[in-house]
């Protein structure tokens, strides 16, 4: 039963409560790029992914995944990046379809559960980094995104991947997306659909005939807007179905590598059904902690936080002890 139940996180004295945990770093943390090499994926349905490297010859990769709207040079991003390096491991960050600073090619962009994405990425390095072992780790969507790849893949899941770490992860969409709605939270959803919002135009100046922006910003909630965006898009009825089915919660039990979800309980983002207590106890492999704070995405105010030197230990104390 790998439920942990006396984190170590502990908040310094004055950054207290759960919004100015999520807050502080986006606004004050200061960070450095990391991960100094680009490169653009080009794939077969004419798309591409933006790609961002540090190292290329080390037998450790960890590869990290972003939340909504961000990009691979997002600060938590670049300070995960950073405490790898700091263990001489390689990185790998990428941004999803249109985060990287460009409009992608398709009319269909990223979204909560689009793992085939994330598994082009693992290929990619598979066919072009020396690493025997790789770590996954997300933040947020990109840790949905994260733990839904490792659950559904189960016991075929790559050899080279020993381990994945996951942190303020919106584990049932549908109820994330309701907490958003609440009014102490909407300062979190504007911020969310106004580049949502910008992104739509932009489509639809590409896919005249495809897309309508018309009323965009008339939109105020994520079931609204992936009821009218996200679903038909990408294949789903509607927002429901996608979320039910972009949710990572509803694969867990079938994650086969040592992984670990770290969501605080004071998380403003997260409603109850994203605290998956039940599928940590009936998996021994599946780890689950609970620290009392650190907001959305939060977890620290030192020079290295505490979420990056936990994911490090974690996959440290976990990986096979040769390759």
């Amino acid at each position: 039963m790998p439920i942990i139940g006396n984190s170590t996180y502990r908040p310094p004295l004055w950054l207290q409560g759960g919004h100015l945990q999520t807050i502080h770093p986006v606004l004050l943390r200061k960070s450095g790029r990391v991960t100094g090499r680009s490169e653009r994926l080009e794939l077969d349905d004419g798309d591409f992914l933006d790609l961002e490297w540090q190292g290329d010859a080390g037998e450790r990769l960890v590869i990290i995944s972003h939340g909504l709207e961000g990009s691979s040079r997002a600060k938590y991003v670049q300070g995960m990046a950073a405490a790898a390096v700091r263990r001489s491991w390689d990185v790998l960050a990428w941004s999803f379809r249109g985060c990287g600073g460009e409009i992608n090619r398709l009319p269909s962009f990223y979204h909560s559960g689009k793992t085939e994405d994330l598994e082009l990425v693992i290929r990619h390095a598979l066919s072009t980094h020396p690493a025997k072992r790789i770590s996954l780790i997300g933040f947020s969507l990109g840790g949905n995104l994260t733990l839904k790849y490792v659950g559904e893949r189960g016991t075929g899941i790559h050899p080279e991947i020993d381990t994945a770490v996951a942190f303020s992860v919106p584990c049932e969409l549908a109820c994330s997306s309701r907490k958003l709605t609440e009014l102490q939270n909407r300062v979190y959803m504007e911020r969310f659909l106004k580049s949502l919002r910008e992104k739509v135009v932009a489509k639809q100046q590409l896919f005249p005939g495809l897309i309508d922006a018309k009323g965009v910003e008339r939109i105020r909630t994520f079931a609204e807007f992936d009821d009218r965006f996200t679903a038909p898009l990408h294949g789903f009825q509607d927002a429901e179905d996608y979320w039910t089915r972009s949710s990572c919660r509803r694969v867990l039990s079938g994650i086969a590598i040592p992984s670990l979800l770290v969501n605080a309980a004071n998380d403003p983002i997260l409603g109850s059904e994203c605290y998956p207590h039940a599928e940590a106890r009936d998996n021994d492999l599946f780890h689950f902690e609970v620290p009392s704070g650190g907001g959305h995405v939060g977890f620290g105010a030192d020079a290295e936080y505490w979420s990056e030197t936990h994911a490090m230990d974690f996959i440290s104390d976990h990986a096979p002890s040769s390759p």
